[in-house]
């Protein structure tokens, strides 16, 4: 089990465990390449800001270019973030079920090793934010705090999700960074939306590891709120809606606009009532259709930014 072709337990029959090269694999695993999902979703407010602030600037012309270089810059990041939770989890890994055959815990790669790999990924994502402004390459740079301290959160407060919000969501203010060099109101209504879709969807996710945090002293808002769940799902949806919104209407955004925030509105109603918490594999199938209501949301928002452009 201890081989570079040893699998993780939650990310099988994967492009990485039959395409891959042997001796990448553990880092690929390290970067969450085998389960790009998380990396989907750090990226969906990065593209929604980027049209959005389109749509507001009446022009796309750089849109296209932003698109690719928040594409390539969150799959990066979210890898290097990944292997600092990984490097800083270890134990804890070793710990869960779930979460025991990722590489470090499983012996395939050192920490050393995943260090060196760390500023790699680091030194990448920092190539993409130097094609920006001054402005936004600060703004990237900030979000850094937040992201070095996430995985310390659920040793000590019930509300980590809080934290990965706040890291997860620093996409919906880099739009208008990059656009304009600045960040206002919109921006910072879109980015209070975020965290509150972030904070709903990952309390679903957290819900798989509930009965092992519990026994190893591990917080979440799944522990927290337990059968409550669907309330507080319900709560942090209708918020993480009616902030977005707020942002639409202020960035003056039209029909399909509206229309994308309509059908994300209804993905995550679908998603309560199919919720059962029991079920962490119903759980996990959850949790991954964000990426799709992410998607349909940033379809509309696009639709705008173009139609507002001509």
């Amino acid at each position: 089990m201890n081989g570079a072709a040893a699998r993780v337990a939650d990310a099988t029959g994967n492009w990485v465990d039959t395409l891959a090269p042997r001796w990448s694999r553990p880092y690929l695993r390290l970067s969450r390449l085998d389960r790009p999902i998380g990396s989907w979703l750090l990226l969906m407010p990065c593209w929604w800001s980027a049209a959005l602030a389109a749509g507001v600037a009446h022009t796309i012309r750089q849109l296209p270019f932003i698109i690719v270089m928040f594409f390539v810059g969150a799959f990066v990041m979210r890898g290097a973030g990944c292997t600092w939770n990984d490097i800083t989890d270890r134990d804890l890994d070793a710990l869960v079920e779930r979460t025991r055959s990722r590489p470090i815990p499983a012996g395939q790669v050192s920490v050393r090793a995943a260090a060196v790999f760390l500023v790699v990924q680091a030194l990448i994502g920092l190539m993409v934010l130097v094609q920006f402004n001054r402005f936004a390459i600060a703004t990237g740079v900030a979000s850094l705090l937040i992201v070095a301290i996430y995985p310390f959160m659920k040793r000590i407060t019930w509300w980590p999700q809080i934290v990965l919000g706040l890291a997860f969501s620093w996409g919906a203010l880099m739009g208008f960074a990059v656009t304009f060099a600045r960040i206002d109101a919109t921006a910072v209504l879109l980015y209070a939306g975020s965290i509150s879709w972030v904070i709903g969807y990952d309390t679903i996710y957290a819900h798989q590891d509930a009965e092992d945090d519990a026994l190893i002293g591990v917080k979440s808002t799944a522990l927290l709120f337990a059968e409550r769940t669907h309330q507080a799902l319900l709560a942090f949806y209708t918020i993480a809606v009616v902030l977005i919104g707020a942002a639409l209407a202020l960035a003056g955004s039209g029909f399909p606009a509206w229309v994308g925030l309509a059908v994300f509105a209804a993905y995550l109603i679908w998603q309560i009532r199919r919720l059962d918490i029991g079920d962490p594999a119903l759980c996990l199938r959850v949790f991954k259709s964000n990426r799709d209501a992410g998607l349909l949301l940033f379809a509309g928002l696009l639709a705008d930014a173009v139609m507002r452009a001509g």
